[in-house]
């Protein structure tokens, strides 16, 4: 009983660390996406703009405008969660190596 007992008090463990972990690096990459998503866009809003002209005419330069905003804030989000998620669980595990 006593192995199961801890095997279960483990597996709870991990996932209070695995939801933790997960849980700061969204807040952190909501962070990192509200400073660096506008200038992303703004930066490259202007080529997307032309090419949308060039390749599928004139008019669709708003839509395609907000969908290239949406794209922005997508990517930063997405990329610094991984980047962050991925810094904090091998921060972690270099914690625990030095401590045991």
């Amino acid at each position: 009983m006593k192995v199961l007992n801890s095997k279960k008090q483990s597996e709870g463990a991990k996932s209070i660390f695995t939801s933790s972990v997960g849980g700061l690096a969204t807040i952190i990459a909501v962070a990192i996406t509200f400073v660096g998503a506008p200038p992303l866009y703004s930066s490259t809003i202007e080529w997307v703009r032309g090419y949308s002209i060039q390749h599928y005419g004139y008019g669709l330069e708003e839509p395609t405008a907000l969908a290239w905003a949406i794209i922005c804030g997508l990517f930063v989000f997405f990329l610094s969660r991984a980047t962050v998620s991925t810094a904090l669980v091998m921060g972690g595990l270099a914690l625990a190596s030095r401590m045991f």
